[in-house]
Order: C-alpha cells, then sequence, then structure tokens
C-alpha cells in the first residue's frame, strides 16, 4: 500500500515542471484526498491510501499537470481566512488582493454603518470579507454573470454573512443612484493579446480581459464613481503592476482627488485610490 509520504514525494516532483508552488499544490491536493487538514497531513505521513484514492489522486494530478489551478480541483480557496467555494465561473481570488480590502477597512474605520459598494464580486471574497470585518457595514456586491453571482451568494449562506445583498448587472447599472461611503473593485484588466491569458485559460475570460490594453473596465468604474459615492467617499481599484500611471491617470480625468497607489507584498504597484472632496458645511 502507498503511504502518504510517499504520495507526497512523487506528486511533488510531478508538479515542480509546471508550477512554482509544486510542494503546497501536492500537500492541498493529497489532503483533499484524504479528507484530512494539512495540518493533519504532516502527522499521519505513516497513512496509507486505498486504490480509490490512489485513483482520484491521478486524476487530479494529471489535471492540475494540464494547468487547472488548485482551486477548481478541490472547489475551495481560503481568502481573509474564510473558506469560500470556488468554480470555474469565478476568477480564484488571490492572496494580493487582500491589499484591497486592508485599504478599504482603512477607509471605513472612521465611519459608522458604511454603505460599501463591490463591482465584479465573482466569489464574493472582497465584498464577504470586507462585511466580516464590519457587521455594520450594508454592503452591495454586483456581478455581470448569473453564474459567478450564484456562486458569492452561496459563499455568504455557508458562512452566514448577512450584511451583503447581491446584485445581477454591469458595473453600476444594478443600483441606480445609490450613493456608497467606498465603492471596491478588482476588475478584468489583463490585455486582450497579453502572453498571461495562456497561464489564466481555465479561468473565466469574462473576469479577466478588457479592452483598451486591459483598462477598459477600469475606466468605466472611474468615470461612475463621482455620481456613485458619498462626500469624501474613496474608490479603490485593483490593477496590474504596470498599471498604475493610468489608474492614476484615470481617477484624476474622473474628477477624483486624493489619488494614490499602494504597493504590495511583492513592492509591485496593485491598488489605487482616490476619493470625492468633501463638502464644507457652507457649500452644502
Amino acid at each position: 500500500m502507498t503511504r502518504a509520504a510517499d504520495a507526497l514525494r512523487v506528486l511533488r516532483q510531478r508538479f515542480a515542471a509546471v508550477s512554482s508552488s509544486a510542494p503546497l499544490d501536492a500537500e492541498i491536493l493529497l489532503a483533499h484526498v484524504l479528507g484530512l487538514s494539512r495540518a493533519a497531513l504532516a502527522s499521519q505521513s505513516g497513512l496509507g491510501l486505498e486504490p480509490s484514492q490512489l485513483e482520484a489522486l491521478e486524476v487530479l494530478a494529471l489535471r492540475r499537470m494540464a494547468g487547472e489551478p488548485v482551486a477548481y480541483l478541490t472547489g475551495r480557496r481560503e481568502f481573509w481566512s474564510l473558506e469560500l467555494e470556488v468554480t470555474p465561473d469565478v476568477q480564484v481570488p488571490r492572496p494580493e488582493t487582500e491589499l484591497l480590502v486592508e485599504l478599504a477597512l482603512a477607509e471605513l474605520a472612521p465611519l459608522s454603518r458604511p454603505a460599501v459598494l463591490d463591482l465584479g464580486t465573482g466569489s464574493g471574497a472582497i465584498a464577504l470579507a470586507i462585511a466580516r470585518e464590519r457587521i455594520d457595514a450594508a454592503v452591495t456586491a454586483v456581478d455581470a454573470s448569473g453564474a459567478a453571482l450564484a456562486v458569492a451568494e452561496r459563499n455568504a449562506g455557508r458562512l452566514r454573512i448577512e450584511n451583503v445583498r447581491f446584485l445581477h448587472g454591469s458595473w453600476y447599472e444594478p443600483v441606480g443612484g445609490t450613493h456608497f461611503d467606498a465603492i471596491v473593485s478588482n476588475p478584468p484588466y489583463v490585455a486582450e493579446d497579453d502572453p498571461a491569458l495562456a497561464v489564466l485559460m481555465h479561468e473565466p475570460r469574462l473576469a479577466l480581459v478588457a479592452d483598451r490594453d486591459g483598462l477598459g473596465a477600469i475606466a468605466e468604474i472611474c468615470d461612475g464613481a463621482l455620481k456613485h459615492l458619498a462626500s469624501g467617499g474613496s474608490l479603490l481599484v485593483e490593477h496590474g503592476a504596470q498599471q498604475g500611471a493610468a489608474a492614476r491617470d484615470l481617477m484624476s480625468r474622473a474628477g477624483l482627488v486624493g489619488i494614490a497607489t499602494h504597493r504590495d507584498l511583492a513592492s509591485l504597484e496593485r491598488v489605487t485610490r482616490g476619493t470625492t472632496a468633501r463638502l464644507s458645511l457652507e457649500s452644502a
């Protein structure tokens, strides 16, 4: 009988050629097949695998070697300490997107009962993380994909997060003239001819690709921000590492002020923030 430790060693070797995170990928998939946590797997290296488990593991290994994300193979991804359901209908949440959540929470810190809008919510990762941290917030999550919205709604239900409402539609269209204290978004920002799409071929194109060299969605979000932000409200948008200058320019052209770009843990420009001018008592 094959022991867990031997299966893990073989998986690591096989994945090394296709993944920069081969050891982690191997642990996650083996733990998934065995029905264990990664911590439990580490303490049970001598556990034997049944033939049916070996067969299931081989199927997953072949799919991983074909480039399919681990999150799609297990149906789960952790984000902001929340275990989210993930399907091919949604983009896999990335660790760098947690910067967007951190910045949004900092913007909301002085406010009581803030209203937040998440555009292009996908799995609901950003909206649910903010809603979990700020139970007094009223969070609205919008997505143009009905299938993605269904995943987000299931995540909210399973996590018992009740202060999020989900709306189906394109960007600001479903919210009408509603104003928000913060608008957050991780929109599509990959150019249509970007070679990186070959690596991302298993993820939904709608969540990845934008026109205008990847800036089309960011431009649309910026253009509508003033109509949907409360006085002193903030727009925070995630973008590609080379798009910081363009994002700042788009926010400036849209009439936002206090514009700044923040770097992720890899020191790459990742999130740009802009605000509306706060109305004085005299001008209100």
